[in-house]
């Protein structure tokens, strides 16, 4: 006989969602497919929304940005490259194993930097609000490449 601890934990504890029952009903920006995995609907989540972000080969995003939401992008196979800046113009790349993050309201682009193979990442937000602004903005021709330092990892400035 389960006591009510057990019973309370086995609907409202872990949640498994499986890669083919992900959920493409939420907002898409123009070259890319977004599928939900993870939010309040599907696992009962109050902070984070998590999905999967498929670019394929040589294809890019608009520009746009997810308010004053926070983004991770994990990628999983492929060759991002991510531009930013008012014009889009910085721009850096990422690959398998490398994590992206994406601070609010920052106008940016995904690319698939490859044209052959489709670019497959992991996205983690820090909301659940979908949150997409689909920008119509000038941009940069010749972006400035930022190398990809933090904190505690300084690169010297040209």
């Amino acid at each position: 006989m389960e006591t009510s601890s057990e019973s309370k934990w086995r609907h409202h504890g872990v949640r498994v969602v499986h890669g083919h029952a992900l959920d493409s009903n939420t907002p898409q920006t123009a070259g890319m497919s977004r599928a939900a995995a993870i939010n309040y609907a599907r696992a009962g989540a109050e902070k984070l929304w998590a999905g999967t972000v498929v670019i394929h080969p040589n294809a890019k995003t608009g520009a746009h940005h997810h308010g004053p939401v926070e983004s991770v992008i994990y990628v999983v196979s492929g060759r991002a490259r991510m531009r930013w800046g008012e014009r889009l113009e910085f721009v850096a790349e990422a690959g398998p194993g490398d994590f992206i993050f994406v601070p609010p309201f920052v106008p940016h682009q995904e690319i698939n930097a490859s044209n052959d193979e489709p670019l497959s990442c992991v996205l983690v937000r820090s909301g659940q609000e979908p949150v997409v602004v689909n920008l119509d903005i000038p941009v940069a021709e010749q972006p400035e490449n930022v190398q990809w330092v933090d904190d505690i990892h300084k690169a010297s400035e040209k």
